[in-house]
């Protein structure tokens, strides 16, 4: 195991490379201090893309720079990548893990930034058939899968099996799944017209389900009904107030408030629907004896940080604060909060608890959700947009939000091809892709090291 070098000035780490993690860091540029970013990737990933990777619009290098390639002008910040296992908060150490590499790193001040990930809900053996939206594998699975079920229908002689390929079922109608739908239906019924000999496209089925009384609940009733109609006249179907209560390789079950129950076929599954904290907010509440919400999510003081370790702030998707929604702008705003306590500790030559009690105060600037090309709905305080308007000004806003100038350049350009023809450059698939999970999941955690170096793993042992 290595350790992280000595330093005499305050040590700074950051365990995730999303909003919150990126934009901490970011904000103590100017501070005195030596940062140490730790995340399981190397990218900073703009989440509220990746169903645009998942439907072939972008690719993952669009929506996904290199982290370090971020910072490279930042010079008190450093980067590791690796899986994070444990924190000491006694001895205010991290160790994270990168293959069988194992490295600690100590901290002065900590700022937990893991984010969140999809919730099953008590039914995680539903992962197995409906991948998440919430990393780039996820998106690059999901890929795999859509475009792979029209090839297999191509295929297909019996007509049953046939139906039940191009049958697409998106569970959870909050921005993500109202996204994934539109997008699938468009690419049916546009991009993927005329490419195949024995299928139409067109005919494709894609089911938008929610146990919701509306779609986009968040946005209000008006911008809900506007979302439904528009989905409606797009050709996909949605089910409402319905739970969904199975989930298996062929299909999806689900139950209306009466009881009864359907089964719809359909091989490719979309799950939207939830999101559940990363592990390490779990781990560290019960160190410090913080409190977890049902969503695994840290309940943490008004400042942000947590009882009894006021150098620990918990930021973004990872924090339970009333009132705060799990989008980019929390993570942003936390993010730059936790940073502001901390340049303002280091300035005193302190810890933040010597500083004036202060209340994080989230400011809402609104949520948007695209629902086709040319369509879509913004709720910002009092206003409501929908349609045109709507979906200039997500374009804008999501475009101002990439990081990366190049990036930004090449997604405009994409999205110019996508939405001014019907064309998708991102197609391409492979059969990794759609497994490459769940093998991970079989072998799993720590088993990586030994592939790469072509080792047995205990299952292939002689004898066994």
């Amino acid at each position: 195991m290595t350790s992280s070098s000595p330093t005499t000035r305050a040590r700074v780490v950051v365990v995730g490379s999303g909003f919150g993690g990126l934009f901490a860091t970011k904000a103590l540029r100017s501070v005195d201090v030596d940062i140490t970013l730790i995340a399981d990737t190397n990218a900073h990933l703009f989440q509220p893309l990746l169903y645009q990777v998942a439907t072939g619009i972008l690719s993952e290098g669009q929506i996904a720079p290199a982290t370090r390639g971020i910072l490279r002008r930042q010079r008190n910040a450093s980067v590791l990548q690796g899986l994070v296992t444990e924190i000491d908060v006694d001895a205010h150490t991290v160790t994270s893990r990168f293959h069988d590499k194992e490295t600690r790193t100590s901290y002065d001040h900590l700022v937990l930034a893991a984010g969140a990930g999809q919730s099953y809900f008590g039914n995680d053996h539903f992962a197995t058939y409906a991948p998440g939206m919430k990393t780039l594998d996820d998106a690059l699975e999901l890929r795999s899968r859509i475009f792979g079920a029209f090839e297999q229908a191509e295929l297909e002689e019996d007509p049953a099996l046939r139906e039940r390929l191009l049958t697409f079922v998106v569970v959870g109608a909050g921005p993500t799944g109202v996204e994934m739908a539109g997008q699938i239906r468009e690419l049916a019924s546009t991009t993927l017209t005329g490419n195949f000999r024995r299928i139409d496209p067109a005919r494709a089925r894609v089911l938008l389900v929610d146990g919701a009384s509306q779609v986009l609940p968040a946005f209000g009733d008006r911008l809900g009904a506007v979302t439904q109609r528009e989905l409606h006249q797009l050709g996909v179907e949605v089910r409402l107030s319905v739970m969904v209560t199975d989930v298996d390789a062929t299909g999806v079950v689900i139950q209306d408030r009466d009881g009864n129950r359907e089964r719809i076929e359909s091989v490719c599954k979309v799950w939207a629907a939830g999101v559940q904290g990363n592990p390490l907010g779990r781990l560290v509440a019960e160190h410090v004896g913080a409190e977890v919400d049902r969503s695994g999510r840290v309940v943490v003081r008004p400042d942000l940080t947590l009882p009894g370790h006021p150098e620990i702030f918990v930021v973004g998707d990872l924090m339970s604060v009333p009132g705060v929604p799990g989008v980019a702008q929390g993570a942003i705003q936390s993010a730059r909060f936790a940073a502001e306590r901390i340049a303002a500790a280091v300035r005193r030559g302190g810890t933040p608890d010597d500083l004036p009690e202060q209340t994080f105060r989230y400011v809402d600037k609104g949520s948007m959700a695209t629902i086709s090309k040319y369509k879509a709905v913004v709720s910002v305080g009092r206003l409501r947009l929908s349609g045109f308007p709507a979906w200039v000004a997500w374009l804008l806003l999501h475009l101002l939000y990439i990081t990366g100038f190049k990036q930004q350049v090449s997604t405009l350009l994409r999205w110019f091809i996508t939405f001014v023809g019907s064309g998708r450059a991102e197609r391409a698939t492979t059969n990794q892709q759609m497994v490459g999970r769940l093998a991970k999941n079989r072998l799993g955690q720590g088993t990586s090291g030994r592939l790469i170096r072509g080792e047995p793993l205990p299952d292939q042992q002689e004898g066994h």
